[in-house]
């Protein structure tokens, strides 16, 4: 059995969930990558795919093994680019990920101009408040905000970013200015139920208050729009009402009492190994992340 190629094979059914599909995209006949899927099952001794009629999903073990097929291939990819001289010399899709008003506001432009200064190359942005597994979802390169876990991606920080309660001035006049965190009881509250919302707000001095929203939603943008026409106070990023706060149409309040500053990463795999798409979008996100004054 070819093993390379039979990892091709796996990693295209995977990602197109159909034999039927992989086979076309592979220039293969439909029995072909079925035998070759199935070889591959019995040489490993474990079952990569569950079929049904409708549908082809990759087992537990099946998922960790398309995950190592994608890094292996790549790998040979790269060797072979390197070999042609062509390392240096960015070249494919570049996929990023970020949260959804971050990447519209700070990575979008970045990303643009990158295509600019690399006509041959392409995008696909992935901007979603969610966490997102890089390797699974095909991401190049991430840029995340908060503490991060140990992953084994190459992180890479490039600021900080404040957690700030905040309300339109009209309303803290009307129902006045809340001096400790304990105070925001009296007030009416907007939030957003991202994946990381939490009904427990931690402050500095180990303060912690549960807060009891008189309205959710899905969208930061929908509390910051709330707190806007002075319905009420909301929590979010610093950078994420940036234009609101240089203008007046909203005020910070607790400022003594926020959290330290959330971390932002650059994050990639493979390292020093990544591929010339990936190392020079970084490079460029680097600098122009580290040199955007809303990052504080």
């Amino acid at each position: 059995m070819d093993r390379w190629q039979a990892m091709r094979i796996v990693a295209k059914v995977a990602e197109t969930e159909s034999f039927a599909e992989a086979a076309r995209l592979l220039h293969m006949s439909p029995p072909a990558v079925t035998r070759a899927v199935a070889a591959l099952e019995e040489v490993i001794g474990a079952r990569l795919f569950v079929r049904t009629t409708r549908s082809v999903k990759l087992t537990e073990a099946g998922a960790r093994y398309v995950a190592d097929c994608r890094r292996i291939l790549a790998d040979i990819a790269e060797a072979e680019a390197a070999a042609a001289g062509s390392y240096g010399m960015p070249s494919g899709t570049l996929a990023v990920t970020a949260s959804v008003l971050f990447g519209h506001i700070h990575v979008l432009p970045i990303v643009t101009d990158y295509l600019d200064a690399y006509p041959s190359m392409a995008a696909r942005t992935l901007f979603v408040d969610r966490p997102v597994n890089i390797v699974e979802e095909g991401i190049d390169v991430a840029i995340r905000i908060g503490h991060l876990s140990d992953s084994g991606l190459t992180a890479v920080r490039v600021g900080a970013v404040r957690r700030v309660v905040c309300g339109a001035p009209g309303y803290l006049a009307q129902a006045g200015v809340p001096m400790r965190p304990a105070d925001l009881k009296d007030h009416r509250i907007a939030v957003s139920t991202g994946a990381w919302a939490s009904p427990e707000w931690r402050f500095g001095r180990d303060e912690r208050v549960t807060v009891h929203p008189a309205l959710e939603s899905n969208t930061n943008e929908a509390g910051i729009t709330a707190a806007l026409a002075g319905w009420g106070l909301t929590r979010v990023l610093h950078y994420q009402i940036g234009p609101a706060l240089r203008e007046g149409r909203l005020q910070i309040v607790l400022a003594e009492y926020e959290e330290e500053p959330l971390p932002i990463h650059v994050l990639y795999p493979e390292g020093r190994h990544a591929p010339a798409k990936v190392r020079t979008f970084v490079d460029l996100a680097v600098s122009r992340l580290r040199a955007t004054k809303l990052l504080n």
